[in-house]
């Protein structure tokens, strides 16, 4: 257990009133499995722990508010944060919405999803001053999470800017033929975004590169200023949880909000 924990800045081209960042494993109050800084409630930790880590979380790196949790469910639904938007209850059982993606344009409203393998995407609006963050498993990427969000904030996506946090590398990350094909159907050129790896009683499995299917959708959907994507959640168990890796683990959470300026 420690009364401190760590977390990791995007590297991108914003202004200081954007704040953003993803919090690591190390830290915090879970034991066990979820050993360190978990911050979900739904995956079977001792929900004390959880809300410790919370509050620790607010309070050592100043948050404005709590962040506003959200329950996802590897869907491409974005929720738009308001003045009025109800708060997560103290004991959270209450939650605010089922979305995995949400994004605002006013001061001190923390937006939030949780990973584990799968992909934050975080963007901000240089020119209406817009931050979201979204949570991009292979299943939301093929479903449109990113268009959604992109759609959901503005109407002029060549002036966002876009970093993608940490997620399970191209080296880690195993999938069936069904999902290549799934991507591959909706776009060919996709196709590069996956490398054979073994044929098991004639089913083919792939390594899925889930950065550059995410870059893929970005830069179709007319984003061009992109970084990250040089993590790999599967390969640094000091740093990340994985359940990939792991199967029963925690979670890191994926903060972006607007300070006053």
């Amino acid at each position: 257990m420690s009364d401190s924990a760590e977390i990791l800045h995007p590297t991108w081209n914003v202004p200081e009133h954007v704040k953003a960042f993803v919090s690591l494993r190390k830290g915090g109050y879970s034991l066990g499995r979820y050993e360190g800084l978990n911050l979900a409630t739904h995956v079977g930790d001792n929900n004390e722990h959880v809300e410790r880590n919370r509050q620790l979380l607010t309070k050592q790196f100043s948050l404005p508010k709590q962040p506003t949790w959200l329950n996802q469910t590897h869907s491409t639904k974005i929720v738009e944060l308001l003045s009025d938007q109800k708060e997560l209850a103290s004991n959270h059982k209450e939650l605010v919405a089922e979305a995995d993606g949400a994004w605002t344009q006013l001061n001190n409203q923390v937006c939030a999803v949780l990973t584990a393998d799968c992909l934050p995407v975080f963007f901000y609006h240089h020119k209406e001053n817009k931050v979201a963050v979204t949570h991009a498993g292979w299943r939301g990427l093929l479903n449109g999470i990113i268009e959604n969000t992109i759609t959901e904030m503005t109407s002029t996506p060549e002036y966002l800017e876009v970093w993608l946090g940490p997620a399970i590398g191209a080296e880690k990350f195993e999938v069936g033929e069904e999902v290549r094909a799934a991507f591959c159907d909706l776009d060919n050129e996709s196709e590069q975004c996956f490398k054979f790896v073994k044929e098991v009683e004639n089913k083919r499995y792939y390594l899925a590169d889930i950065y550059q299917l995410a870059k893929r959708r970005l830069y179709n959907s007319g984003v061009t200023s992109i970084s990250g994507g040089d993590f790999c959640t599967a390969s640094d168990p000091r740093r990340f949880f994985s359940y990939r890796r792991d199967g029963e683990t925690g979670r890191m959470v994926n903060l972006i909000w607007m300070s006053e300026q």
